[in-house]
């Protein structure tokens, strides 16, 4: 894979509080700013993309949801409404597919604490998923440069007995379940579920340029491939948040990116168009997208589509005939497919020109040009577009293409998620 001369897709974002809490186990009552910095590797600054890693990351997203999918059926004793044209591919395991960000990604991660004594690790957050795991000591060449978490140094860690095989790309994560306690924002979460990797896919090494030690998913327990709750739901259930909400705001620009625990930043958005659309299934934070057009002109096949809501996804993927009918509105766009998967790339000159606009709740979000235009490739005058497609999907994963252009509101206890344009 070509590591010199990439798009935004590299760009890395990194979380710390910046006025840490004096107590990281008492924090009562307070909402919790979490600043997001944003880091980019200065030899992948350049706005080219590379088609190898388009594809890589197009088939780590359909690892993901298959994954997921199979929890929710699992959890819940029925499939997923959105599961009729998703195909579950043979090479997902039942324990398996934890679902995680390539590293080649928007990366959104910060600190937690875990144990007693608490030690401190880095996760990706994720609102596809739900689950929490980190390399473990007994991990040893596929976890190296990583902080690894040791549930025997920790006098609160608790063995739950349960291993998991989570598949991901080109290999497995596998480990075991523990319980221990986990500290985010100066917010304790009791007897949170921790999965201890024993062994970790080639994409999370350090070598291969996956910063954080892990993943933190923020979505509903029904899609949960770990036996217990959650990260964010244990926090609500210990009563000490202000309101059961989380906010973000995600940027490429240094310094201008943060997580909310326990309410919102009011400052960095207009709060007259925040804008809220109920969650139409619990377990993905899943809501019905009004519309996408382009140029004027409304795709009609996207009216009152489902849509999910996940910052762990870099592009917009979206159904075919979605895509399809946006793209013919565009003079020289372009299809790219690989399998089910399919990309567009549009001529650079007039790419800028042709970005989406996306309503929900009766009210229209533009993108811009900045996070949907990738750049060329090496070879091509055509730039790549942030809205792909997969012909096995009858629905939209909204990534960060779009969520970079407004501040999202993750309402658990009324099950809502809000967008609002930014300040």
């Amino acid at each position: 894979m070509k590591l010199t001369a990439i798009s935004a897709l590299f760009v890395v974002a990194v979380v710390g509080s910046p006025t840490p809490p004096p107590n990281v186990h008492s924090n009562m009552g307070r909402t919790q700013r979490i600043l997001l910095n944003s880091r980019s590797n200065p030899a992948n600054s350049s706005k080219v993309f590379d088609p190898k890693t388009v594809w890589d990351q197009l088939d780590s997203v359909y690892h993901k949801y298959s994954a997921t999918m199979r929890a929710y059926q699992r959890n819940t004793g029925s499939p997923h409404p959105l599961n009729s044209r998703f195909d579950v591919r043979s090479g997902a395991k039942r324990n398996g597919n934890v679902p995680l960000v390539n590293y080649n990604a928007d990366l959104w991660y910060g600190e937690i604490d875990v144990g007693t004594p608490p030690k401190t690790f880095t996760v990706v957050f994720d609102t596809g998923s739900s689950d929490l795991f980190l390399p473990s000591t007994e991990c040893s060449v596929s976890c190296a440069g990583h902080t690894q978490y040791d549930p025997a140094a920790s006098s609160s860690a608790k063995d739950s007995g349960q291993p998991f095989v989570l598949m991901y790309g080109a290999g497995e994560t596998a480990g075991k379940e523990y319980v221990d306690d986990v500290f985010v924002g100066g917010y304790e979460a009791k007897n949170q579920t921790v999965g201890a990797a024993w062994v970790y896919s080639p994409e999370f090494s350090k070598d291969g340029s996956f910063p954080p030690d892990g993943l933190s998913g923020l979505a509903f327990r029904e899609i949960s491939q770990f036996e217990g709750s959650p990260l964010f739901q244990t926090l609500d259930e210990s009563g000490k948040l202000p309101q059961s909400v989380f906010g973000f705001k995600l940027s490429t620009t240094p310094g201008d990116s943060e997580m909310v625990i326990g309410g919102t930043n009011t400052n960095l958005y207009r709060s007259d168009t925040l804008t809220y659309v109920p969650v139409t299934d619990k377990g993905y934070w899943q809501v019905e997208m009004d519309s996408i057009s382009t140029l004027g002109q409304e795709v009609i096949e996207s009216q009152a589509a489902p849509a999910i809501v996940d910052t762990g996804t870099t592009f917009v993927i979206t159904s075919y005939s979605i895509a399809q009918s946006y793209y013919a509105n565009i003079s020289g766009a372009t299809a790219h497919t690989e399998g089910a998967d399919t990309y567009w790339t549009i001529p650079c000159d007039i790419i800028n020109s042709t970005v989406p606009t996306f309503t929900f709740g009766g009210r229209a979000f533009k993108v811009s040009a900045q996070t949907y235009n990738f750049g060329p490739d090496d070879l091509s005058s055509d730039c790549l577009a942030g809205i792909a497609a997969s012909s096995e999907m009858d629905f939209t994963i909204v990534g960060d293409v779009f969520l970079q252009n407004v501040y999202s509101v993750f309402d658990y206890a009324n099950t809502r998620v809000g967008f609002a344009e930014l300040a």
